[in-house]
């Protein structure tokens, strides 16, 4: 059997439907093998850092476990996928990135010799420092270990990618797979961590404001499941973070708001007056915590539950915890459903005794909705709320970054059933729009929305070549600059502009025009109804006008001050009112009136 053949069906038999990429000479037995192969399809992206972000998407849409697919050449085209590999990886997101490699022969022999090959490198070394396994397959006997080792690492523990590096030779080969090494899994690890169960439980018996913050460990199917069971045995606020928006959706029964440095419904006030606080399956940030990490939920006993042991030195926690246990977060969430419910009723109080806690969360929540009454039918805000409402449940929503994912991660509201994500560790411009193809091809019957802006369309262009393929609509938030950017020089440039306005050297599309040139159907918000244009049965791409808005509201001004403490500020008083069980950090009473 010819190990392109056998790598690509090895592939297909994890579940994976479709390969990204471009096409080059060094991994033309791979292509073939692909376009042969009777369950499997390629797409072909207009650049291979595209394919990246389409496989990203595409596992991310899957949500079951199976990797994305990203085949590039060797030299820049492997180089190209760099940036994908990290989105992957910061996210954990399982994918597996082929790379041609030139023939074994022209590998250079040593460090010293920079190159050999025509477009040869060393993209192994490269990718490294963010992937689970990044090997350079030199013989076709150790194909099947390698293959198999990297199939296992990429949905293994802390999900993450892996790359393969194959020299056009390697492809090439013959191998009679049932004669080679094979890759033994080693024995599953298990956490004991009954104890810490024991101790939470006995905590919550004594918390009068408990709460629960969520992360993106706690992906896939089964394990919302497996939350969706714990939350309604603990009956507490659950808070999501960015990777968690469609764990915990607005209409979840425990929704208690949003949290970070750009807040969102509830203003963070629920996570910073808690007095007992779980995260699970969640990386504490600086987008979380704010800029004064030790002020982060600071009377609060801290649990924090991650199956990266790495995450859980106090050491190198923003805001150490008091509790750090290293599980699985389905099985920790499994387990801890499970004792609670033996318990007695009794014995850890009841929820009737926290109601009061649960109605303030909720006033909280709904009445510091970043969608304001103040706000006009034009301001972007009632836009993104205005999509919310009208997407179904079936929807999967890809946003990209900067000022236009937050404007959605503050006003969209997200639905039971809904697939609501970004690339939000690397967090590169231009994600969305390959994102959304990956993730149509996932399955082309549920509905796909891509909302990007004006500057992020301008990374990735060339993929709306792609896009005609399938049925995302994508929606541009164009404020004629790169918004985010905007905001950061005015709070810490004085509001000079450099490279991030037309003024400034920066050119962006006319979104419309830029559309019809790739023969995509264009609308314009100001001429047609949002619900007319989610009716369209092809792809298309709405310019959505929104001049030149960049007050992104509320959000930490400065990274100077607790992330309860937002701008616009709050009346000192009302702030005051609502820290229940925290005092406010010197300084208070003069924030935002110098």
């Amino acid at each position: 059997m010819k190990v392109s053949d056998y790598v690509i069906q090895r592939l297909a038999e994890t579940g994976i439907t479709r390969a990204f990429l471009v096409q080059g000479g060094a991994m033309n037995d791979l292509l073939y093998s692909v376009a042969d192969h009777p369950t499997m399809e390629y797409v072909c992206a207009g650049h291979e850092q595209g394919a990246g972000f389409m496989a990203e998407g595409y596992a991310k849409a899957r949500d079951d476990g199976t990797p994305g697919l990203a085949i590039a050449t060797s030299g820049p085209g492997a180089q190209n996928l760099l940036t994908a590999i990290a989105n992957c990886y910061y996210d954990s997101v399982p994918c597996v990135f082929l790379t041609g490699q030139v023939g074994t022969k022209f590998l250079r022999p040593n460090r010293q010799i920079r190159q050999v090959g025509f477009q040869e490198c060393d993209v192994v070394s490269m990718a490294r420092p963010v992937t689970k396994s990044a090997v350079l397959v030199r013989a076709p006997a150790d194909l099947r270990y390698e293959l198999e080792r990297a199939l296992w690492l990429c949905r293994e523990g802390r999900p993450g990618p892996v790359l393969l590096d194959l020299p056009v030779d390697v492809q090439q080969a013959e191998v009679l797979p049932d004669a080679q090494v094979r890759f033994i899994t080693p024995s599953a690890y298990r956490s004991l961590y009954g104890a810490e169960i024991d101790r939470f439980l006995d905590d919550l018996a004594r918390a009068s404001r408990p709460a629960l913050l969520i992360g993106g460990g706690v992906r896939g199917k089964r394990a919302r499941d497996t939350f969706d069971l714990l939350a309604e045995a603990l009956r507490v606020p659950c808070f999501p973070t960015w990777n968690a928006l469609d764990v915990v959706p607005s209409d979840h029964p425990w929704y208690g708001g949003r949290v970070g440095t750009y807040g969102g419904p509830g203003r963070n006030f629920g996570v910073q007056s808690s007095d007992l606080l779980l995260a699970i399956g969640c990386r504490l940030s600086g987008r979380i915590t704010g800029g004064r990490p030790e002020t982060f939920a600071r009377e609060a006993r801290r649990y924090c539950v991650d199956v990266d042991e790495g995450l859980l030195d106090p050491r190198t926690q923003p805001q150490p915890f008091h509790v750090n246990v290293h599980a699985d977060a389905v099985e920790f969430m499994r387990e801890l459903e499970a004792v609670h419910r033996r318990r007695e009723i009794g014995q850890i109080g009841t929820f009737g005794e926290r109601s009061a806690w649960w109605d303030q969360v909720c006033e909280w929540r709904d009445r510091y909705d970043p969608v304001r009454p103040e706000h006009g039918a034009d301001h972007p805000y009632r836009f993104v709320r205005e999509l919310s409402k009208l997407l179904p449940a079936a929807a999967v929503i890809v946003t990209d970054c900067g000022g236009n994912v937050v404007m959605m991660n503050q006003a969209f509201q997200t639905k039971t059933g809904q697939r609501y994500f970004s690339s939000n560790g690397n967090s590169p411009m231009g994600f969305a729009l390959a994102g959304a193809i990956g993730a149509w091809y996932a399955d082309p019957t549920r509905p796909v929305i891509c909302v990007i802006g004006d500057g992020g369309l301008s990374i990735n262009v060339q993929e709306l070549a792609a896009l005609r393929r399938t049925t995302v609509k994508v929606f541009v938030l164009n404020n004629h600059c790169y918004g985010i950017t905007r905001a950061f020089q005015e709070t810490h440039n004085a509001g000079r502009a450099e490279a991030s306005t037309p003024g400034s050297g920066v050119w962006l599309p006319q979104v419309e025009d830029l559309a019809r040139t790739y023969g995509i159907d264009s609308f314009n918000n100001k001429r047609w109804h949002l619900p007319a244009m989610l009716e369209h049965t092809g792809p298309f791409v709405c310019d959505v006008d929104i001049g030149e808005f960049h007050a992104y509201a509320p959000r930490i001004f400065g990274w100077d001050t607790p992330i309860e403490d937002m701008h616009p500020y709050l009346p000192r008083d009302e702030l005051r009112a609502n820290l229940i069980g925290v005092e406010p950090l010197p300084g208070w009473e003069t924030q935002g009136t110098m």
